[in-house]
Order: C-alpha cells, then structure tokens, then sequence
C-alpha cells in the first residue's frame, strides 16, 4: 500500500518509520529539501526499537520516496498522514493544494492535537474524507492514535480508520466527540497541573513528585487504566464496591484539588526546582526512556 506523510518533522518522520517497518510504500512530503536526509536518520535511530517490537520491514529505506511537491506526494496514496505545524491557515492551503490530486478513495489523517476537526473540514471541498488521528509521541513506538470523525465524516469510514492502525499494530481508540486537547492530553494536564499545585503548596517537590508517579501509579497504569485498576483494588467487589468503600475519600480529593497558571510565581519553581537536561544528558534519557517502554510493549505482548 502507498501511504504519503505531509510534514517531515519529528511526527511525520516517525509516523515514516512505522508505515515502512509494517511493508507500506511511503511517499514524504516537507518544502524543505533538507528533511529527506533526516528521515532517513530517523529511520536508522528508530530501527532496533521496531525490530524489538516485532516488526519485519525495518530500516527499509529504498521504499522511501521524498519530494517537496504536495501533490505529487498524495497521487496513488490510500492513506495520508498530514502532520503540518498547528497553524489552521497552513493546514487549509495544504488542504487545498493536495485535494484536486488526491484519488476519489484517498483518506486524509491529520496529527492535529490542538485544532478541531470542524475547522480542518473548512478547508476542504469534500470534507468526508478528512479524520483526526492523534498519535502519541513518537507513533513508531506508543501504541495509542485517537480517531475522531462527525456528522461530515463519510459512513464506515472511522472504522475503516480503525482497522489500519489495528493492521499497523497501534491501538486506535474511537472519540465520540470533539473537545480540545482530545483525551490523552486532557489527562496529562490534569496530572500535571495538581503536580504544579502540590509543589507550589510545598507539599514535596518536583523532582519527588515525578519519582512518586514513575516508581508508584505509573508502574501500574502501563499494565492497566485507572477503572480497571481501581476495580481490581476491591477484588470480588469490584469497581462498585471500591466506589462505595473509597469514594468519599476520592471526592474529598477531586474538592482540593489545585488550579495552576504559568504566572511568574510557577516559572520560578519550575526554574529552581527542575534541572533541564542538555546535549547527551538529554540523547541518554530518551534513549532509556524508548528502551525501557519497549522492553513494556514486548512484555505486553508475550502475556
């Protein structure tokens, strides 16, 4: 299968390296000639992790095309990735250059994690074909894409959606509706902001705070959501039961829970409290980090 990914960024060259490894033909577009040889790059830094994860067609870079005409990119593509910058006035003009190139069965995919999908659908003339699907950074490696359409969306084509990103060995959910930041952001901004508010009421600082989610609920959220876990928690009784048992308690909580702006007083603690990696400080961590989230995807899989 053909598939074009528009915008060669970090996004779109790893969104290149998952749609090689899985067998597909990859067209890449960016205006900047540039970004072919970072592709390429990112292929090569991304291909021991996509081989730890099973897959076949790593570090096929001969079924790599690039180009820096848009149209050129979509002509024979089932399905394109767009993964132009947050800018809904460079998304439209986008939009309207491919769309007369584009094949009558052809699906538009955007990244977008900020823009909604009724504002993307404006630029467009036939805006059937356009879904949101929002991946997880880096998508090569995070299984979760979140797939949204709407009343404009053409029927059966969000479960088609669905099925390609299963054929990829993602794990799409389905959005039912349209709000900003989509889910997975959503949740990050919650966690983060009472993070913030515990740390500016001096209850522990940051540093400690990250070491209680990444030594505490974080081990456990990788294997399971919280309802499954908090089910899990009541045994025989289940989720109802731990509602009943420890709900008051969760209330209590969700009242006290702060609310956080990036004012004068929050960049100074987060300045003082939080050492910013640099240079190969920062290489290492993320190397670690994709390391160590592999070696939880492939136990994931072989239980």
């Amino acid at each position: 299968m053909n598939i074009a990914v528009l915008g060669s960024g970090t996004i779109g060259q790893s969104w290149c390296a998952l749609f090689l490894a899985a067998g597909h033909r990859v067209v890449a577009y960016d205006p900047n000639p540039n970004m072919h040889q970072q592709i390429l790059d990112s292929i090569v830094r991304a291909q021991s992790t996509l081989e730890a994860l099973g897959y076949s067609g790593t570090g096929c870079s001969e079924y790599l095309e690039f180009t820096t005409d848009a149209r050129e990119a979509v002509k024979g593509s089932r399905f394109i990735q767009e993964n132009a910058p947050e800018d809904l006035s460079l998304k439209h003009a986008l939009y309207q250059e491919i769309e007369p190139a584009l094949d009558s069965d052809a699906v538009l995919l955007s990244s977008t994690s900020g823009l909604t999908l009724s504002e993307l659908q404006n630029g467009l003339s036939n805006p059937s074909r356009l879904v949101i699907a929002h991946p997880f950074n880096p998508p090569h490696l995070i299984p979760l894409v979140e797939v949204l359409g709407n009343d404009l969306t053409r029927s059966g084509l969000v479960a088609e959606v669905l099925r390609f990103y299963e054929s990829l060995g993602k794990v799409p959910i389905e959005l039912k509706k349209s709000v900003p930041g989509h889910v997975a952001n959503r949740l990050q901004a919650v966690l983060w902001q009472e993070v913030l508010h515990l740390a500016k009421e001096g209850v522990a600082s940051l540093p400690d705070i990250d070491k209680v989610i990444a030594n505490g609920p974080g081990l456990r959220w990788a294997v399971y959501g919280p309802n499954q876990l908090f089910s899990l928690a009541a045994g025989d009784q289940g989720l109802q039961g731990f509602i009943q048992h420890l709900g008051p308690s969760f209330e209590g909580w969700w009242s006290s829970a702060g609310q956080v702006t990036f004012d004068e007083d929050t960049l100074r603690l987060i300045e003082r409290q939080c050492d910013d990696p640099a240079g190969p400080e920062t290489k290492e961590m993320k190397r670690r980090r994709d390391q160590l989230i592999c070696q939880i995807l492939s136990m994931k899989k072989a239980t």
